[in-house]
């Protein structure tokens, strides 16, 4: 399975990146896959991952309004060349401290150079920072990050999520800071039925590293004492169904005491990956009610946040169609809490979007939705209203209740001194609640 060609696509279609090893397609492959992302017509869905143009076969992906695509002739497996696709990007973004056109741009030598030594005429060759790292000799050009405004959210021990967006390359910055970064991911699943109560829930969590410590010393990552991996456990311990480790992690003290000890690769990778399908206290408890009347239907939706009002959650967007055949749409929230929010229907994607900019725990907003619709019994339209959608972060938080009790550097030197970073993060992954 070879790939023919790489290349790297801005928001307006521009070629950034080209990188073409077999030369068995003919010119214009990039401009045929912007054509066919940006007018994908069947049934007004977004373009898959994967799909084929006159038998040539297109894998990409879109990450800060870029496009990575991978194309070939042949008949490749999908994932494997997303998984391609993927490791190539965190090369990139590690090599250059950050994803953006700007980055990309600026880089343009040095990202040559890293897809020549990862892909060898088509090949995949090298899949991580640590293996392309002592071939690569182009120093990056560092884009400045933008300004993030400080919200007093984070603790002594935590930096917001911009701080890791700079290169791995010792030579970029003489005075660069000897620190390592810790990150904590939960992502969520829930669904709701029609009466707000939990039909499934699931956490998929990680632990993510990303070091610059001088000399690549030893550590010591010490998990809670409670931790049990599989369905058998007590019933107050923390139990995880799943758990795949890095490589890079000794497991010789994780059964006796929770111990990971790991000798950090270059570049950010992830110490571990789990899942949880233990019951676990939603942090968003939706409610949704539909009354019907001549020509209308009105949707109720309250959302009430379960955590402590210690925490809040970031840009929280809630979602859900509208019949097709409504012809309009009309939003009424709560006065009292109105500031900070706004809310849009979107008439060719007859979607209603609400977005709530700070939702602070403890707290809950409403919004009631009437729509006309051209039935004067619109009972038979009820089917295509809904489901209700949520999206949100919520920072310095996590549900699964894992903690980082200790990160320890066994260094050689004497008063070795390093900045630890730990950051939690909660968002969802995939948050419905069903009103039928």
């Amino acid at each position: 399975m070879s790939i023919s060609q790489i290349f790297i696509l801005s928001s307006r279609g521009d070629t950034i990146i080209h990188r073409d090893f077999r030369r068995d397609i003919k010119k214009g492959a990039n401009e045929a896959f912007f054509r066919k992302v940006n007018f994908w017509d069947e049934d007004g869905d977004t373009a898959p991952p994967f799909f084929n143009i006159e038998g040539v076969n297109y894998v990409y992906s879109k990450k800060h309004d870029l496009y990575f695509v991978m194309i070939s002739k042949e008949n490749f497996s999908p994932s494997y060349f997303i998984e391609v696709l993927d490791r190539l990007m965190k090369v990139i973004k590690d090599h250059c401290g950050i994803l953006s056109e700007e980055a990309i741009r600026k880089n343009f030598i040095l990202i040559y150079e890293i897809i020549d030594e990862m892909i060898d005429f088509g090949y995949p060759q090298l899949a991580s920072t640590e293996q392309v790292k002592p071939f690569v000799f182009t120093e990056p050009v560092v884009v400045s990050k933008q300004n993030v405004t400080k919200t007093g959210l984070f603790g002594a021990t935590t930096i917001s999520s911009n701080a890791i967006q700079a290169p791995i390359s010792q030579n970029v910055d003489k005075n660069k800071k000897n620190q390592i970064f810790v990150d904590l991911f939960e992502k969520l699943t829930v669904l709701f039925n029609s009466k707000g109560n939990v039909v499934n829930s699931s956490i998929d969590g990680c632990i993510q590293m990303k070091s610059y410590l001088k000399g690549n010393p030893e550590l010591r990552l010490t998990l809670n004492e409670d931790l049990v991996v599989g369905k058998t456990s007590y019933s107050n311990s923390l139990a995880l169904d799943d758990v795949i480790f890095h490589s890079a992690v000794n497991l010789n003290e994780f059964e006796s005491n929770k111990v990971l000890t790991i000798v950090p690769p270059d570049g950010e990778f992830t110490v571990m990956n789990y899942r949880i399908t233990k019951d676990f206290t939603p942090p968003f408890r939706v409610y949704a009610m539909i009354e019907e009347s001549n020509y209308k239907l009105e949707l109720r939706i309250r959302i009430q946040a379960n955590f402590s009002d210690k925490f809040f959650a970031n840009n929280v967007l809630v979602k859900f169609s509208v019949p097709k055949s409504c012809s309009s749409v009309h939003f009424e929230k709560e006065v009292k809490t109105e500031l900070g929010q706004a809310t849009d229907y979107i008439e060719n994607e007859k979607a209603c979007y609400w977005k709530i900019v700070k939702f602070v725990g403890g707290s809950e907003h409403s919004l009631t939705t009437r729509v006309t619709v051209p039935s004067q019994k619109p009972g038979d339209l009820r089917k295509e209203l809904g489901p209700v959608s949520m999206t949100f972060e919520i920072s310095n938080y996590n549900i699964s209740k894992i903690q980082i009790k200790e990160l320890k550097i066994n260094a050689i030197e004497k008063n070795y001194e390093a900045l630890r970073w730990v950051r939690h993060v909660t968002q969802a992954s995939s948050y419905v609640a069903r009103l039928n």
